[in-house]
């Protein structure tokens, strides 16, 4: 009686799962989804290749302090990066003088504490302090940027499907809108104070193109400073923010498959060795 009431229960949710299919098939026939101009001008990144790709990658420590140039020089106008330290750029390569250089030197000064008065000040940045924001607050911050608030890129490639490769479709990717955008979806050109990008998820970016000319940084290793060079750059720089320990968790990885087969082969040996006697 049991198994005839489960049967029966089971059938009821299949049928119903059946026919919830069927009207929604139906609807779907009936009435399909209007295009928008998302879907039919959006862009997938473009292919990027960079040296911590796969499971053997590893920085490029020129190519990171590169792009931690056009940070420095470009982004961190609007950009925060509240996750990195000053000192941990001397896993770039800097020593410990050109980190306090570089602190001493940052545009943007760390709000402090005047310890006389108790009131609120700035001071420069130590090796210890943490990348100031360009920005007070969201509201200075939106209010210096057509109200578009600019996202912190300390995880950006973690944060964005794509990861490196949309950050640099996304720096290439500006361009005047199609002619076709304008007849089919004319309430998707960009407003006042948008810029079209097929890169960006609603075609229309508030933030006007970063790397608008060649050569806009001059490169310390004098590579040419191409958009396409300082994209990659960028991005590059941007996986090691947001994952600096990479190389360690490739190592780690490796230590431990190499280990995971080594016990695998002794464990099988040793199955072996007391099981050879006996039947089984």
């Amino acid at each position: 009686m049991i198994r005839i009431g489960a049967f029966l229960v089971g059938l009821f949710f299949s049928g119903w799962l059946l026919v919830s299919f069927g009207v929604g098939a139906a609807a779907y026939i009936s009435e399909p989804p209007q295009p928008t101009a998302e879907h039919e001008f959006h862009l997938h990144p473009k292919k990027l290749a960079l040296s911590s790709d796969g499971p053997m990658g590893k920085f490029d420590r020129q190519q990171l302090q590169r792009g931690f140039q056009v940070y420095k020089e470009v982004c961190s106008a609007c950009h925060s990066m509240r996750l990195v330290a000053f000192r941990n750029l001397t896993e770039l390569g800097y020593t410990e003088d050109e980190v306090k250089a570089i602190a001493a030197n940052w545009a943007t000064q760390t709000p402090s504490i005047d310890p006389a008065t108790g009131e609120p000040t700035t001071r420069k940045p130590l090796p210890q302090d943490y990348i100031p924001s360009p920005h007070a607050n969201e509201t200075a911050a939106r209010a210096a940027n057509n109200n578009a608030l600019p996202p912190d890129l300390s995880l950006i490639t973690k944060a964005r499907h794509g990861g490196a490769a949309y950050v640099y479709s996304l720096l290439t990717g500006y361009q005047d809108p199609p002619a076709e955008l304008a007849k089919k979806f004319p309430d998707a050109m960009p407003g006042p104070g948008l810029n079209y990008n097929p890169y960006f998820a609603n075609l229309n970016i508030a933030m006007a193109n970063p790397l608008g000319s060649d050569g806009i940084v001059t490169y310390s290793d004098g590579t040419n400073a191409t958009r396409e060079q300082m994209a990659k750059d960028v991005a590059a720089f941007l996986v090691w923010t947001a994952e600096p320990t990479l190389e360690k968790r490739h190592q780690t990885g490796w230590a431990v498959l190499i280990f995971l087969i080594i016990a695998t082969g002794l464990g099988y040996m040793a199955y072996r060795n007391v099981w050879a006697g006996v039947k089984h």
